[in-house]
Parts: C-alpha cells; structure tokens; sequence
C-alpha cells in the first residue's frame, strides 16, 4: 500500500474494508462525516470560548484603521491562498446583511491574487519574498496584514509580518497546531490559534473564525456610524 493509500484509509476505512453491502458502506460513511462534524464543531467552539475576547479586541483595532483610511492585505500559501482570497473578498463585497442593511464594503485584497507577480518574485528572486515584497510596494502606515497558515511555519509569512511591521501594519495571523514559528514572533499584534493536528478541521475552523472577524469588524463601525448622528446632535 502507497502512502497516499494509507493515507486514505485512514480519513476513509470503510472504502478499504473489503466487500461490504451497499447499506453498510452508506452506514459508515453517514458515521464518518457525523464524526468529523462534531469534531470541527467542538473545535470552534473551543476556539470561540478562548479567543473571543481578543478577536472582538481585534475587530476593534482593525475599525480603527478602516475608519482611518487604511486597507486590509491577507496572504497565504496553497488552500491557505484561496482562504486569503475568500477573507479580502469578505470585506470587499458581501453578500450578507446586518438588520436588513447590506454590510458595507471594505477596502481588502489577497497578495495571492497577481500569479504574474507571485511567478516572478519566486522566480527571479525566491518564493521566501512573495508577500513581503508586494507589503513593501503596496503596505503602508495604517494597513492591516493578515496571514493565514495550518502550520504556523511558512517562512514567505514570517517574513511578510516582519515587513507589514515595519510599515506600522496592523497585525494579524490565523495559524493552526500549537502555532508554530509565529507564535515565537514579536511583530505579531494578534495571533490566533486553532489547536489541532489535522489540516482539514484547522482550515474549516479558521474559515469560521476570520469570519467572526469581519463579522465584529462590520459591527463596530456600524455601531460607531449609528452613535455618530447622535453625538453631533448633541
């Protein structure tokens, strides 16, 4: 057996278990996703009881920098690049409401979005440098970086939140496990973790919790836009 086969057997044993009727593989693979469900639900909510007063901490200082004019820039590598994609296209153009008023756009885009730019850059001078050099010719005082990673050890993101920190950028890493490398980084304002060792419940979580994060972000620059008529008001 390949190791891409033991692989699969283990995520999908009843697949491997020999002959079996049509009612009994049905049987195991409802159990298989009910058990894999409940995992990454168990896994959110562990998540949402131990990071969810600094992502509403968070949310704050990101308003504070859409309300000062500043962008948001999210960066990651391989499924992490398309969840950087879906987390700046979140902000740029939702599709979801709040009290039956659309949400508002916000300026956001994924460094993952040029392949011309990301082709040349590992090309010409080494994948290491993708994100940081688009934050060294786009970021700028007032940004906001966010970077996602499963493993919390790509060096092409240790690198760029070494650059948005340097720029005065807000910011942010979504990684999985313990953390990894960026848990050890002193330019991180917020990290948060999703404590598990499987890939797939760690991307599943991270997509709920950059989610609650333009969820409160929305929230309180609606609740500041709501105060502001009244305070002039007065």
């Amino acid at each position: 057996m390949t190791e891409h086969d033991a692989a699969m057997k283990s995520l999908y044993p009843f697949l491997y278990a020999g002959e079996s009727d049509l009612g009994g593989l049905l049987t195991e693979a409802r159990k298989s996703t009910m058990d894999k469900l409940a995992e990454v639900t168990a896994l959110r909510r562990t998540v949402g009881e131990r990071e969810g007063r600094r992502l509403a901490e968070c949310a704050r200082a990101m308003a504070d920098r859409f309300t000062a004019g500043g962008r948001l820039l999210a960066f990651g590598n391989g499924g992490s690049s398309t969840d950087a994609q879906d987390l700046a296209s979140l902000f740029l153009s939702p599709d979801s409401t709040s009290g039956g008023v659309p949400a508002r756009p916000l300026p956001a885009f994924a460094l993952t979005n040029d392949i011309a730019v990301i082709t040349a850059l590992s090309n010409d001078v080494g994948f290491d440098v993708v994100f940081s050099r688009q934050l060294g010719a786009f970021g700028r005082s007032g940004d906001i970086a966010v970077g996602l990673t499963t493993s919390g050890n790509s060096p092409n993101l240790l690198r760029a939140f070494g650059e948005a920190a340097r720029r005065g950028m807000l910011t942010v890493g979504i990684a999985g496990y313990d953390g990894g490398k960026m848990a050890e980084l002193d330019c991180l304002d917020y990290l948060f973790v999703v404590p598990s060792p499987s890939v797939h419940r760690i991307q599943e979580a991270q997509t709920t919790l950059y989610h609650a994060l333009w969820e409160l972000t929305v929230d309180v620059l609606d609740a500041r836009a709501q105060a502001a008529p009244e305070q002039r008001a007065e």
